[in-house]
Formats: C-alpha cells, structure tokens, sequence
C-alpha cells in the first residue's frame, strides 16, 4: 500500500485521538480501547514500510504521548524481559484467543481420533509410538514400573534435551504456518493423534491412572505450549489466507511479527515443562495428592497467563485509556 492511500485510509481515525487526547472527550473504554490497539498496529506498520517518513514520525510522537498520559502516574519498570510477559504481551495476545481456541479444538479432536483409531486397531499404537517404545513399554509394565523411561537418563541431561526438543517443535508449529496454516495443522494432527494413542495404549494395559498422574506433570504445560506455538502458526497462516485491506505480502509481514511473539511467550514454560520432565516426573513414587496438586498448579498457571491474564490486561487497559 501506498503511503498517501496509508494515510487517507486512517487519517480520520487518526485525528479522532488526537482530539480525544487534546480535549478529554468522553468515550467508551472498549472503543478507547480498539483505537489504541490499532493506533499502535499502525505504528508498526509504518516502521515498516515507511522508514524516515513523516507519518511514522507523526504516529511515533502520536503514540508516546499517549503512553505518557497512560503511565505518569506509574513508574516504568526497566525489566524489559518483565514488561513483555506480564504487560506487553498479555495485552497483545488479547486479539488472538479466538486462534488459540481454535488450535485447542484441533488439538482435542485429533487426540480424540487417535484413541479410537488405537481403539480399533491393534496395530495402531506401534504404527505411532514404535515397537521398540511399546516393547520397552510392555517390559517395564511386566517389571512393575510401567514409568522406568522417565529414570534411564540422567537429570540434567533429559531437562536440556527435552527443554531443546519442545521449543524445536514449537518453532517447527510456527515456522510451518508458512503454508496457509496447512503445515501447522499437520504439525498438531502429528502430536495429537500419538497422544490419544499413548494415552489409549496405557489404558488397554490397565494402567492409565498411573500414566496419567506421572505423564501429565510435565504434559499439562508441554502440551499446552506446544497448542500456543501452533496458534502462532495458525494466526501466520491466517494473515496469507485473510490480508483484509493489506496486500498479502504487507499482511504476512504482521503475521509473522504476531506469531513470533507468541512463540517467544512459549519459552519460559518449555523450560519449566523441561525441568518438571528432568526432575520431578521421574519420582514415581510420590503421593497422587502431590502428583494432582502439581498438575493442576500447571493448568492454572496456563489458563491464567493465557486466558485471564490478556482479558484482565485489556480491561485495565481500556480503564486507563477512558480516563485519559
């Protein structure tokens, strides 16, 4: 798009905040709200496209007054680590929890496929997980410890190689959102349908409370991470399909900017996932209310950052803008 069509096509918007700014006009917190959000796209978007320009010089000094008046009251932490994942991003994320409902809802239904294709099929299982997991598998069942994998390498070892592996898929999620969104689907059939599986085979073997309690003390936030890489790969895909009034490649540009940052969110808890794996899943003998108590302290943390969290932020948000 061209800068002048850039600039006719939002120029009222433009002003509109300006005057809101300038006079103290009343509006509603989520209408306050949306202007600012998509002040601030704007911004990016002339960063951009529009280097050195002077619509990214009027949109810069547009926006930080804005921020001035929103936070000078407030001190700026000098954390910027800390201002991306507690305020920055759950602010940002806020306009993509549809998506992440969406790579949920693929997720849960390929998993839901790959049980009943286990179910069905006495071959499944092996076709998935492998004969020498499954025989393994068998093995430590028959020995008693049906979670003896989780003990064979050492501590440190399995944390870093598990850490390294889950942000490689999830990076592998988000970088295959390339193909429409195609290859992200893929990416989440693959892991889905081997969870259903899994979960299936320990079932047939009798034993699937004790899977479960164990598995899922690293998989409740390894699993849910990895859905969160695959929404980044969903919202990349979706700006190809969808590029509104950009042209595709000024859309895919936003896109991937979006989901990159989604993916960079995932980071913390692959390593927390990695250490629970390393560390803490291996104690197999632990007590099921510790078991339960730290699996569902991992669904909370996940639902709250990535669900609350961005609904709460905006609301504050749109809050502080009102009462500009």
């Amino acid at each position: 798009m061209r800068e002048a069509a850039f600039v006719k096509q939002n120029k009222d918007k433009w002003l509109k905040f300006e005057r809101l700014v300038q006079n103290n006009m009343s509006i509603s917190p989520s209408e306050l709200s949306k202007l600012y959000v998509e002040l601030t796209e704007d911004l990016n978007y002339a960063q951009t496209f529009y280097t050195n320009s002077e619509t990214l010089a009027y949109l810069n000094e547009l926006s930080v007054g804005v921020h001035q008046k929103i936070y000078k009251t407030k001190r700026e932490s000098k954390n910027k680590i800390y201002q991306f994942y507690i305020k920055e991003f759950p602010l940002f994320f806020y306009e993509y929890r549809s998506t992440l409902l969406l790579a949920f809802l693929l997720f849960l239904g390929f998993c839901v496929i790959g049980a009943y294709s286990a179910a069905s099929d006495d071959g499944f299982v092996r076709l998935i997980l492998g004969d020498a997991y499954v025989n393994s598998t068998i093995e430590n069942i028959q020995k008693g410890d049906p979670m003896a994998v989780y003990k064979k390498a050492s501590q440190t070892d399995m944390f870093l190689g598990i850490t390294l592996n889950n942000i490689k898929v999830a990076l592998f999620a988000f970088v295959a959102g390339i193909l429409a969104g195609l290859g992200t689907i893929y990416i989440i059939l693959q892991n889905a349908i081997m969870l259903g599986s899994f979960q299936y085979f320990f079932y047939e073997q009798g034993i699937l409370w004790e899977s479960a309690r164990t598995i899922w003390i690293h998989g409740t936030i390894e699993i849910s991470v990895i859905i969160v890489a695959a929404c980044a790969g969903l919202v990349m895909g979706k700006s190809i399909l969808f590029p509104k009034t950009y042209t595709r490649l000024q859309s895919f540009t936003q896109g991937v900017k979006a989901g990159l940052k989604i993916v960079i969110s995932t980071i913390p808890f692959f390593i927390l996932a990695g250490f629970l794996e390393g560390f803490v899943t291996r104690l197999t003998g632990m007590p099921d209310w510790l078991a339960i108590l730290i699996i569902l302290s991992s669904l909370t943390l996940i639902i709250y950052y990535y669900v609350i969290l961005p609904q709460l932020t905006h609301s504050k948000h749109a809050k502080q803008l009102h009462q500009l």
